[in-house]
């Protein structure tokens, strides 16, 4: 399955002991010799009474993480086609925590992301400088990164974000700053790199170098972060539509302590067997 590109393995299992191994996820994962993924989704059977599945996220290098926007949707999309949920609404549980998904209408598919938590250990971030700020919402932070100075906003939403605001995407190094920063000491458990270019207050475009994966086509919740990040520095709306390489994606955010909203599609690409 896809979210706007950002592409799926999704496989039901019916415990955890017959996960895959590291090996066996970068062997699924090699888009050559296998079947390529940016992330393997694991559907679990329920661990609460009031939820529909447990799911579980694997980046291609084979690590597991806590949370992806996309992939929700497309398991949202997947439980609904085979009957589950109740109406349109489906109540999904993580590592990364519970979210609710509404399959809409016109077949896209929101999410509830919960928070953003803008908290440095709620990342974990080992945060430099900016401390005298008392709302960590409004706080932005500089580190020395490939060699260059970058200013840049950090949240979590459900996995943690740092978000940078670039006057170009195309001149941008997303490559050079994503791969630096994502395994940079001051973020223990690594970090997604997204790069934004406002165009104005209810329209962004957006690049995002995801740990473990490198640059995807779209990123949900690097979508949610460069809102939460560009909303709390006062340069955004809380009805933002975000471009990515695959499409656009839409977000709601009302303000603190108020829930994320991810809006977008969610689609299947083929069914099949593999020996693993």
């Amino acid at each position: 399955m896809h979210g706007l590109g950002n592409d799926f393995i999704v496989l039901s299992l019916p415990s955890e002991s017959s996960l895959p191994n590291v090996d066996q996820w970068r062997a699924l994962a090699d888009r050559h010799a296998g079947i390529g993924f940016d992330q393997a989704l694991v559907l679990l059977p329920p661990r609460r009474a009031d939820t529909d599945v447990f799911y579980r996220v694997f980046n291609a290098d084979g690590g597991e993480v806590e949370q992806c926007g996309n992939g929700a949707r497309c398991i949202a999309v997947l439980l609904h086609e085979r009957g589950r949920g109740n109406a349109d609404t489906l109540q999904l549980d993580s590592v990364g925590g519970l979210l609710q998904a509404r399959v809409l209408p016109d077949g896209r598919v929101a999410v509830d992301l919960g928070v953003p938590d803008f908290r440095p250990e709620a990342l974990p971030f080992d945060a430099p400088g900016q401390q005298t700020v008392p709302d960590p919402q409004e706080r932005t932070y500089r580190l020395s990164v490939a060699g260059q100075m970058i200013e840049f906003g950090a949240v979590s939403i459900g996995n943690p974000h740092a978000v940078l605001t670039v006057g170009s995407l195309e001149r941008a190094p997303v490559e050079a700053i994503g791969r630096a920063l994502q395994s940079d000491p001051h973020f223990p458990r690594q970090v997604n790199v997204g790069f934004m270019q406002i165009s104005d207050p209810g329209h962004i475009s957006l690049r995002v170098y995801e740990r473990g994966v490198g640059e995807t086509q779209a990123c949900g919740t690097g979508a949610c972060a460069a809102v939460a990040v560009g909303r709390a520095h006062g340069s955004l709306s809380q009805d933002v539509e975000v471009r990515v390489a695959g499409g656009t994606l839409s977000v709601h955010w009302g303000g603190a302590g108020q829930s994320a909203w991810l809006t977008g599609p969610a689609q299947r690409a083929f069914e099949g067997r593999v020996e693993i």
